[in-house]
């Protein structure tokens, strides 16, 4: 779906008065190309001004000069309230009606499944009873989808995957801009979620579509019960994630990362290569890989259990 740029900005009530071109996208300042709308609120990404391609970018008036003469500056006050307003042109039409999946060999689809438009299912595919698969969804080659699993529109699942009761695979992100009287406005999560080769998923588990772009969970990883994966996360191969466990928008995680159970890590954080996180740790700030970590915050194990040991022998001269 595309909108002129006019059309657009008088959705979403921006002034604007230069070329009229065609948008069919959001994205953010480093991925949007010559037909996408960006978006600038935080200093954090001034350095990605110069160098976007972005056809036009919301942006406060300050900071308008450091776009390339290639990219429209859309001037507000409230850049980030405006790309919500913006999202909305973009959403996924939800529809009630379905359609029959193209399916490979060997399929074994109970009578209770529910199709959307455009599915589309490999060879052996298995799924029980009372799932949903939503519009444009693809599904590999010898899946399994236990009963009750919904795949929200636009989700890819790769071959040999298992996906436990429960689970929401493509749900929307947690994203929200505010307005200055305290309102919160939704931003569509236009983005979607993929699962690549040899991934399971256990019950009851939430993995969140992008808001732009895509939620990965890498090749070979592994999630226990109850686990919420947030948008645009990018979970490494052969990840293993104990019950309970979430990490918040934003965050990657190197390959081969264990994460022990009720643990959190905060968003837009990295996570090293072969880390290994205790139980009911809380990571707030980046992690080297190869290394164990533990404890709220969460630091390296070995500084961790000296620490637990000081406090015990504190406690115990009083």
């Amino acid at each position: 779906m595309t909108y002129k740029l006019s059309k657009i900005t008088e959705n979403i009530e921006v002034n604007f008065n230069g070329k009229d071109i065609e948008i069919d996208g959001i994205h953010t300042l480093s991925e949007a190309n010559s037909t996408q709308l960006s978006f600038f609120n935080s200093d954090k990404y001034k350095n990605e001004l110069p160098n976007t391609k972005a056809a036009a970018v919301l942006i406060e008036e300050k900071y308008a000069s450091l776009l390339p003469s290639t990219t429209i500056a859309l001037i507000t006050d409230e850049p980030y309230l405006k790309l919500a307003y913006a999202s909305k042109l973009f959403a996924h039409k939800l529809e009630s009606k379905g359609g029959h999946p193209a399916m490979g060999d060997g399929c074994d689809i109970d009578k209770r499944v529910r199709f959307g438009k455009n599915v589309t299912l490999g060879d052996n595919v298995t799924v029980l009873a009372g799932c949903y698969v939503g519009d444009n969804v693809t599904i590999g080659s010898d899946t399994l989808l236990h009963p009750n699993v919904t795949l929200y529109h636009g989700t890819k699942i790769a071959d040999r995957c298992i996906i436990h009761s429960g689970t929401v695979i493509g749900s929307d992100g947690y994203g929200f801009a505010h307005t200055k009287t305290g309102e919160h406005v939704k931003i569509y999560q236009n983005g979607n979620a993929i699962l690549e080769e040899d991934v399971e998923i256990g019950a009851n588990c939430t993995i969140d579509r992008a808001v732009f772009g895509t939620t990965y969970i890498r090749r070979g990883t592994k999630l226990d019960n109850l686990i919420q994966i947030a948008h645009n996360c990018d979970i490494g191969e052969h990840t293993l994630c104990a019950a309970q466990s979430g990490i918040a928008g934003s965050t990657t995680l190197g390959r081969n990362v264990v994460i022990g159970g009720q643990s959190a890590i905060s968003g837009h954080l990295n996570v090293g290569a072969f880390s290994t996180i205790g139980g009911k740790s809380g990571v707030t700030k980046s992690l080297k890989g190869g290394k164990t970590y533990a404890g709220v915050p969460a630091i390296e194990l070995r500084i961790w259990l000296k620490l637990q040991a000081k406090i015990a022998r504190l406690l115990k001269s009083k």
